[in-house]
């Protein structure tokens, strides 16, 4: 990871564009990055050279120690975000290790939370599209949502909505992911990983 504070960070939150998917657990990066983009201040616009779209501005305390970020959604569908991700790195000039993604993740309960850098992509088509693009050594936020119940088949799961049970903890288990997330920019990733790991 850079030691420069000057160079740039791009989050991801990972999703599937469009009105039909928006509450959807696979969705949640998208959400994570809309309540950083109203920190941020400013409003998405198409990302030059990518399917994307973008916010630029900074992280953390105001001035010149808040972190240089570039917060993306794809707009590209989750299987295909690597080639977006790719072009907002090569654009923006932000080396690898400075990448954020944010995705659901079966393997944890829900609302559970990890901060990791590299790793697999435990089937997850937005980490495996990114891999394939640029290699594993990203950061990753990892939203707990569990596992399907029953014989329910993983992939109508996470393009199913939040439970009513779920919705009533989800703006919490947002804002604490996205805290984690700044922290993770403008701490390190040991620290946030201390602070937010559950």
């Amino acid at each position: 990871m850079t030691t420069d504070a000057n160079a740039p960070w791009l989050i991801v939150g990972l999703g599937n564009p469009g009105p039909g998917y928006e509450a959807n657990r696979h969705n949640v990066g998208f959400m994570v990055a809309d309540l950083l983009a109203k920190r941020i201040g400013g409003s998405y616009k198409r990302a030059q050279k990518a399917q994307a779209l973008v916010i630029e501005g900074r992280l953390g305390a105001p001035g010149p120690t808040g972190r240089r970020v570039v917060l993306a959604k794809p707009t590209s569908y989750m299987n295909l975000s690597g080639g977006p991700v790719a072009g907002l790195r090569d654009f923006y000039k932000v080396e690898t290790a400075n990448i954020v993604a944010i995705h659901d993740e079966l393997d944890l309960d829900f609302g559970a939370l990890r901060l990791k850098l590299g790793g697999g992509d435990n089937g997850h088509n937005g980490l495996k599209s990114m891999t394939k693009s640029m290699g594993p050594d990203y950061h990753r936020a990892r939203f707990g949502i569990g596992r399907p119940p029953g014989r329910m088949q993983v992939a109508d799961f996470v393009l199913k909505d939040f439970s009513s049970v779920e919705r009533k903890e989800l703006d919490y288990l947002v804002d604490r992911t996205a805290d984690a997330v700044e922290a993770l920019v403008t701490q390190g990733l040991e620290r946030a990983q201390s602070t937010y790991n559950s």
